[in-house]
């Protein structure tokens, strides 16, 4: 996952499907950037009505909203919109983790699993380099692999920490990556 912004049943489409049974276009704007905003309204007052004719046409209609909104936004993160993916792909175990927190206030069960991602991850890492530390006598090949395993190590350590203090922002675009 990955993050599922294009899915139908990402809070994306989520929030789009809530705002036209309302007939509220304000429920879906909060996922749209201000400059998407015009956009967006337009559509909605374009497929309200064409919603009323027949289950076909509301069909059709609520599709092209849905492909709007979800365009749009991907635009607002400076990404490219590659189409809506259908609903029930796998988003992997952060996502859903994450949402839970969201909605129970509590960040414990996720925490955790990244702790446990994290520490493994590490004593991985860590095992291979003393491996090819305990090596690097027998060649220059196995001296070279030892140097790439600790130099990897290290900037996958930065890549992690970079990670993990970066602003806590959805727009990739406006990340900082040098800290």
């Amino acid at each position: 996952m990955p993050p599922h912004c294009d899915s139908l049943d990402g809070p994306v489409v989520t929030a789009a499907r809530q705002a036209l049974k309302a007939e509220d276009v304000e429920l879906v704007l909060p996922y749209v950037h201000a400059e998407g905003e015009s956009e967006v309204r337009r559509m909605f007052d374009m497929v309200l009505p064409v919603r009323r004719e027949s289950a076909e046409t509301r069909a059709v209609a609520d599709q092209l909203f849905f492909e709007t909104v979800v365009r749009v936004h991907r635009a607002g993160e400076g990404a490219p919109y590659t189409g809506i993916k259908p609903a029930g792909l796998s988003v992997g175990r952060v996502i859903p983790l994450a949402e839970h927190s969201v909605q129970s206030g509590s960040s414990e069960a996720l925490v955790a699993f990244l702790s446990d991602v994290l520490r493994d991850e590490f004593t991985s890492r860590l095992e291979h380099v003393k491996l090819l530390e305990a090596m690097k006598h027998l060649s220059l090949d196995f001296a070279r692999k030892h140097v790439e395993a600790m130099l990897s190590f290290e900037v996958y350590a930065h890549h992690v920490y970079q990670a993990l203090s970066a602003p806590a922002i959805h727009n990739e675009r406006d990340l900082v990556h040098d800290r």
